[in-house]
């Protein structure tokens, strides 16, 4: 899967599908990377795609199948809907494909788009960015987070008119879904979840609960109605807690320590605080770069397909017990 000889000095051609508001920040990043040439973008309305082509100084495409035999490797930023019928057409053309998440809108889709990548000996990576958040590789780093036994999150937005193709579990829960997956590193065994539309004819705000195989439980909690911004994770295991928040980048770390303290009159284990160092970095670009050096090195990107099919997995049962809390309570049924 990497160059070799001559083509490890050959630039990457890259290329952007789908570049409404989030497509357009990733073509500005590929043009940052040293060794990656972006050669165009394509977008279904006519008018961005030559909007955006002329800002970039790129040739720009209303069908993107146009730039199938131009490109090495691709991001995929369209609607959900769009996401396998684009990369299963990259993938079958031999191109590498970074998909927005989710990974797709059903998990046979997932699937099919994992076995043709294999077929052809190339990567998909899911663009679940958080993985690459300052704070989340800090802590990764550190190696702390050992056996968490308790995890709440909490990731409320403002309401935007954008990503309504979606509800607010693919649009905004799966980010924590993914991370708490990976801290975890055990099957989901139970899932309860509740939730309701607000503003649109989607669920708008939701409450999940996973059980996991290993007696882990994780709270998680996702509104794109709330009026202020909150991105939050608490982790708790036998001798940390760890808090991070995403909009700060900031980590807190207490630890158990040696000896005992009193606390308002009561002995109880020392705790220490542990400051983490944090590294300040754009964390689009570098998920784009950790892309572009997993196509060019030929290793397994961070977030593979299979991760993201996953993570996709869980939220799937997230939202079948959604809509059974939404019939049980007479509430209207979303659109599906």
């Amino acid at each position: 899967m990497s160059q070799s000889g001559s083509q490890a000095n050959t630039p990457l051609r890259a290329a952007v599908i789908g570049v409404g508001y989030l497509g357009r920040f990733h073509a500005q990043k590929y043009q940052l990377i040293d060794g990656v040439e972006l050669v165009g973008v394509a977008d279904a309305d006519p008018k961005r795609a030559e909007q955006i082509g002329q800002e970039l100084g790129v040739a720009g495409y209303a069908d993107y199948r146009d730039l199938l035999d131009k490109v090495d490797l691709v991001s995929i930023a369209t609607i959900t809907e769009c996401h396998f019928k684009v990369a299963e057409a990259c993938l079958n053309a031999g191109i590498h494909v970074l998909i927005e998440k989710p990974i797709t809108v059903t998990l046979e889709e997932a699937d099919e788009l994992i076995d043709i990548a294999d077929r052809n000996n190339l990567f998909i990576q899911v663009g679940h960015l958080k993985r690459f958040h300052p704070a989340v590789a800090a802590l990764r780093n550190s190696g702390i987070l050992r056996s968490p036994r308790y995890i709440e999150a909490e990731r409320l937005a403002p309401f935007k008119p954008r990503a309504l193709d979606v509800d607010v579990v693919l649009d905004l829960m799966i980010h924590d879904v993914d991370l708490i997956l990976n801290f975890v590193g055990s099957e989901v065994a139970k899932v309860e979840a509740m939730g309701t539309p607000v503003l649109t004819n989607q669920v708008d705000i939701a409450n999940a609960r996973l059980t996991f195989a290993n007696g882990c439980i994780a709270d998680v909690r996702a509104s794109r109605v709330s009026l202020q911004a909150t991105r939050k994770m608490r982790l708790f295991q036998p001798d940390a807690y760890v808090a991070l928040d995403f909009i700060t980048k900031g980590i807190r770390v207490v630890m158990k320590g040696e000896g005992d303290m009193q606390l308002e009159g009561v002995t109880v284990p020392a705790l220490e605080e542990k400051r983490l160092t944090i590294e300040d970095y754009d964390t689009l670009e570098t998920e784009i770069r950790s892309f572009c050096e997993s196509v060019r090195d030929g290793r397994q990107p961070l977030v593979t397909g299979r991760d993201g099919r996953k993570a996709l997995a869980v939220v799937a049962q997230v939202r079948d017990s959604l809509m059974r809390y939404i019939d049980e309570q007479g509430l209207t049924p979303p659109k599906k």
